[in-house]
């Protein structure tokens, strides 16, 4: 297939949101279809498209609704002939696939895709263009899906800014549920701790908790939706991580013994170890940063004259970390750059007026 010209996004949530902003940017024609009203209504007043409306044709449909909607969208979509391909963007891709070979869908046109991309908010309102700039996006052919269809998704995901990754149904599910769907419910178990947590434990609570627990926020009946799609997996993942934890509660109970403590090392060592093999920029090797802290104002405009500073001294911020102080108008900006870049960006902030503890 030679390229996309008109798409038609069914489901006007943070993805399918997204994906038209993205589309419409690289000068798509994009259509927009949901069930709430509201929802295609904010969508397309941000520009995500227009409204779609029966008889309408299109070169590709991208099915953004739970997993377990996917299949009778994508039966409702080919009965109509709405579209010359289909894809979808769901978090699961052996449910959807099975679902659509039980209620006989045409699998030669249909291609299941998931963009390992998201934010803890959900919504149209939350969408951006950039969201799968540099993201991996995975595409799950099968033995029926026709090479056009695999073509028609590598165009979406070009066209999106995502970096395509071809990957068999069942291993997605069980990649996912090792790096993105565990780990989501381990972030509840801790952030739901701090529920019933006395004031004075909240009033200690530093960046640490505040990173353990942000992908908490999710909106719960999406993600109940999402984990009940590939339970399995992901209980797999989890008791093996509860194992783990009951290990170490025990050796803390027993602390006085010191071989018990070192069931609790030898865990922080894997930590260490399955960090490290998180990829850096770019999917490239992990790389290890330098921290630079400065101590920020609360004030608008403080980080655009600290990334200005940056810039005016050559060095590139990899990733920036913001911490308030409790009651106070101030925090601490961690600027994470490459190890050679310290010396040169301290010394360009001090110069500026910039206070580095």
């Amino acid at each position: 297939m030679s390229g996309l010209e008109s798409v038609l996004v069914v489901g006007t949530g943070l993805i399918g949101t997204s994906v038209a902003l993205a589309l419409r940017e690289q000068g798509i024609t994009v259509y927009l279809a949901d069930r709430d009203e509201g929802a295609v209504r904010l969508a397309r007043e941000l520009g995500a498209g227009t409204e779609w409306t029966a008889g309408r044709t299109v070169d590709l449909a991208v099915i953004a609704v739970p997993p377990q909607m996917v299949a009778d969208r994508l039966a409702d979509l080919q009965e109509a002939r709405v579209a010359r391909f289909y894809t979808d963007v769901a978090s699961v891709k052996v449910l959807p696939l099975q679902q659509a070979a039980d209620l006989r869908c045409d699998l030669t046109t249909y291609i299941a895709g998931h963009p390992l991309a998201g934010r803890e908010r959900s919504g149209p309102a939350a969408a951006r263009a950039d969201l799968f700039l540099g993201r991996p996006w995975a595409l799950c052919p099968t033995e029926e899906t026709s090479p056009d269809a695999v073509e028609a998704l590598l165009g979406l995901i070009k066209l999106c800014g995502g970096e395509a990754v071809r990957v068999e149904a069942s291993e997605h599910d069980r990649a996912v549920a090792v790096v993105s769907h565990a780990p989501h419910v381990a972030a509840a178990a801790v952030a739901a701790r701090l529920a019933a947590a006395p004031a004075t434990a909240l009033g200690l609570a530093g960046q640490g908790v505040r990173d353990v627990t942000r992908i908490a926020a999710g909106d719960p009946g999406l993600w109940t939706g999402i984990l009940s799609g590939n339970a399995l997996p992901v209980a797999d993942v989890l008791e093996k991580v509860a194992a783990d934890l009951a290990a170490v509660a025990a050796s803390l109970r027993a602390s006085a013994d010191p071989e018990a403590m070192g069931q609790v090392t030898e865990l922080l060592h894997r930590g260490v170890a399955g960090t490290d093999r998180i990829p850096g920029k770019h999917g490239g090797p992990a790389r290890a940063y330098a921290t630079v802290q400065v101590i920020i104002g609360d004030r608008p405009g403080e980080l655009a004259r600290l990334f200005q500073v940056a810039e005016e001294a050559g060095v590139n911020i990899e990733d920036v970390r913001l911490e308030h102080a409790p009651g106070l108008p101030l925090g601490a900006a961690d600027l994470s750059v490459q190890p050679e870049a310290v010396a040169a960006l301290s010394a360009a902030l001090r110069a500026h007026g910039w206070h580095l503890p």
